[in-house]
């Protein structure tokens, strides 16, 4: 199944309001670390796989990339890429991450930030991600941390005054999809365990070179304070891996 929620106006007009939205990398708690796992952008021809606002592409650019394609399959993303996110080296292209189909060694780096865990076939996208990656190319992603992602409901066990406890885990093992609620809108997302994720890569033929299971910056938490339970536990997951 292809999810396109973004282009449904209600779930636009919330995602819109989220502090990532409207400030970018700035206010992404795991741009921190992301940033610290890609590689040398100069000269590089990038590819950027649910590029939602462009803020990535934009970033590549701003690096020195040569190229940049961005991908993703909501209308009102990359319209708002288009007139935000901009470059005469950026190319967006309306298309489903299960889609691509890009020529053998086309990109030297590809990036995927917090899109692929709303993809079915994980493994079939990594093969296509080493299929258009150049010999000795990189992949990041970042995807919701399968502790988060693992029980549907995604929401902490709460006390008898509404004082969160502990963020529960159940049925870890057992992936596959889960209907989670997100602003306000029933959303599916795609629940794999962390050895999934790693072996997957493997046997499409990357060498997994760092990971990354990142906090909230001091720096975050002073300027959004309703951050600070995302110290205790883990909510997402970065991986950077190597074609072989």
């Amino acid at each position: 199944m292809k999810q396109n929620k973004y282009d449904e106006l209600g779930f636009f007009e919330k995602y819109s309001e989220m502090p990532r939205s409207m400030g970018g990398l700035s206010a992404a708690g795991e741009w921190p670390v992301l940033r610290t796992m890609l590689p040398t952008l100069q000269g590089k021809r990038v590819l950027d796989l649910g590029c939602g606002y462009g803020w990535h592409c934009k970033y590549a650019r701003e690096q020195g990339a040569e190229s940049v394609v961005g991908v993703d399959i909501s209308e009102k993303m990359l319209a708002y890429a288009s007139a935000n996110n901009n470059d005469t080296g950026i190319e967006y292209r309306r298309l489903a991450i299960e889609d691509i189909d890009f020529a053998a060694g086309e990109f030297d780096v590809v990036v995927s930030s917090l899109a692929l865990h709303y993809v079915e076939q994980f493994e079939a996208v990594c093969r296509q991600v080493q299929h258009c990656l150049a010999d000795g190319g990189t992949f990041v992603l970042s995807v919701e941390h399968p502790v988060f992602t693992a029980r549907a409901a995604q929401d902490w066990h709460y006390g008898p005054e509404g004082e969160r406890m502990h963020w529960p885990v159940d049925d870890y093992q057992e992936e596959g999809l889960r209907v989670a609620r997100f602003l306000d809108h029933d959303v599916v997302k795609y629940h794999r365990t962390l050895a999934t994720y790693m072996n997957v890569l493997m046997d499409a033929g990357f060498q997994i070179t760092k990971l990354a299971e990142p906090q909230p910056t001091q720096e975050a938490l002073d300027q959004y304070p309703e951050m600070r339970d995302e110290t205790r536990r883990p909510i997402f997951l970065l991986i950077s891996a190597v074609k072989l």
